[in-house]
């Protein structure tokens, strides 16, 4: 098929890999003129997964990609920016989403922002560094189109990309939301050395708020047991690579979460996403104490004082 995918990130360009070996025709369209010059020129991102050949690649600036032509659209930009490119696009190709997060303005999951073309979603525990380096790992398509998911898995599984589907969509996003949320608070023990037992009791918890908000939302609860519940959970709060984990550490160890961003030097969808969360669980009156500490915290309050809030929570039933 032809594929372009918009976003030229280290997410971006490690789909546009897999695209390419799967034997696809790949466009990885960026906004950057300077970066889509460099690709041509080096067949290398610049900025993202440098030591990766972009050979069989082609780049281009996204007003000048060939989107009205493709057979499918890749978007991967930060939510911030996921409904206005989403609502430029021309033609009618199905849009695979690969962003994780919430619409920062309305609240709304992503995949409601794309009009008058079919929509899937992927996620799953997908760290762009292990996937360029070739490693294994495994994913989740959900759509409300079983045809377009099977059509999808059928073009991006590999025997190192292993791709399952899944048609509940609403799952899968709110689960690629909360958990980077989590991430930042598993970042944050990290960050103050509380160790291996709090950590994961924290992250243990954090799966149960994202199934209350699943139950809340009409979406599955065993979705947030699967690949993007509990699979992309895992990775996000463990990997060192993991830019949520990362920012919550740094935040812990005294950044503001602005200096934390800056020193990662790529998006990190949970600083925009945590306020978003919070106001959507309250809307569905859903308690989501951790996702309320996380925003206490980027809002000023001490995470030392949050721990011993959190720990000094009245106990309940499991």
């Amino acid at each position: 098929m032809r594929a372009v995918v918009v976003g030229g990130g280290s997410w971006g360009t490690a789909f546009a890999t897999l695209l390419r070996d799967g034997g696809h025709s790949v466009t990885l369209a960026c906004r950057d003129p300077e970066q889509v010059a460099a690709i041509a020129a080096t067949h290398r991102n610049p900025r993202y997964a440098q030591g990766v050949d972009l050979g069989g690649i082609d780049a281009a600036e996204l007003h000048e990609a060939p989107l009205a032509e493709a057979d499918l659209i890749v978007v991967a930009v930060p939510s911030r920016a996921f409904r206005d490119v989403v609502q430029a696009l021309p033609g009618t190709a199905p849009i695979l989403s690969l962003t994780k997060g919430l619409d920062p303005e309305t609240g709304e999951r992503l995949s409601t922002l794309v009009r008058g073309r079919p929509v899937a979603v992927l996620s799953g525990p997908n760290i762009a560094g292990e996937i360029v380096r070739g490693l294994p790992a495994a994913t989740v398509i959900a759509s409300d189109d079983e045809g377009l998911a099977l059509e999808l898995q059928r073009a991006v599984n590999s025997p190192v990309f292993r791709v399952y589907v899944n048609d509940d969509v609403s799952g899968v996003e709110y689960c690629a939301a909360a958990k980077n949320v989590i991430a930042l608070a598993a970042g944050g023990a990290d960050g103050l050395g509380l160790g291996a037992n709090a950590k994961s009791g924290l992250v243990t918890r954090g799966l149960a708020e994202m199934r209350r908000l699943a139950d809340a939302a009409g979406a599955k609860a065993e979705t947030f047991a699967g690949l993007a519940g509990m699979g992309d959970l895992v990775v996000t709060c463990w990997s060192a690579e993991g830019r949520n984990r990362r920012a919550g550490e740094l935040i812990a160890q005294g950044a503001t979460p602005a200096e934390a961003a800056a020193a990662i030097g790529q998006v990190v969808e949970g600083l925009t996403t945590a306020p978003v969360l919070r106001g959507l669980s309250r809307r569905l009156d859903v308690e989501m104490p951790i996702t309320e500490g996380v925003c206490a915290v980027l809002a000023g309050e001490s995470l030392t004082e949050l721990v011993g809030q959190l720990m000094r929570r009245e106990p309940t039933s499991e």
